[in-house]
């Protein structure tokens, strides 16, 4: 049994969904697992974990601040444990954008951070243009246009695949 935390920034909710399925697989295994928002873990908790997870969400090209900033803070300690990390996105919903060597917004991100996580997985995200803003569905809608994606503005779309977040968590749980 091993102690894992799992640290998420989400925008739509999407990203929280998936670790809690993550959590619920590695409950299953026997691991006590953690799950807290980015803005609340602070360096002890690292220590006291032997596994990291982080799993965050894309909006309009980029992971939250927020989440870099952990990443910088911490890589030493994140370097030190056994680690994953996952990213959340709409193009993760197009062949050969769904694994990290082919997503364009994961290759960035571990192009400029220190930390190398073990694992790193990419999910297609949810389209929901009934809870975004006139501006969020404004130009969601617009990318989707360019991108060949859904723009009716009452579309509601889970891209996620959860039987590849599900062989994820398998592999979280064999860290």
């Amino acid at each position: 049994m091993a102690r894992i935390l799992i640290v998420y920034s989400t925008t739509d909710g999407q990203t929280l969904r998936i670790c809690e399925r993550l959590r619920g697989i590695l409950e299953a295994r026997s691991h006590e697992v953690d799950l807290v928002p980015v803005s609340h873990a602070v360096d002890a908790e690292l220590d006291r974990n032997d596994t990291i997870v982080l799993g965050a969400s894309i909006r309009y090209g980029r992971h939250q601040p927020a989440v870099v900033e952990f990443i910088e803070r911490n890589a030493q300690a994140l370097n030190r444990k056994a680690g994953a990390f996952f990213s959340v996105n709409i193009v993760a919903r197009k062949p050969g954008k769904n694994q990290p060597q082919s997503n364009p917004y994961v290759r960035k991100l571990l192009g400029r951070i220190k930390w190398r996580p073990r694992e790193v997985g990419v999910f297609a995200g949810k389209l929901d243009y009934p809870r975004y803003g006139i501006l969020d569905r404004t130009v969601i809608r617009f990318i989707m246009l360019l991108t060949g994606g859904p723009t009716d503005p009452k579309a509601v779309v889970e891209f996620t695949d959860w039987r590849q977040v599900e062989a994820f968590g398998e592999l979280i749980a064999r860290l």
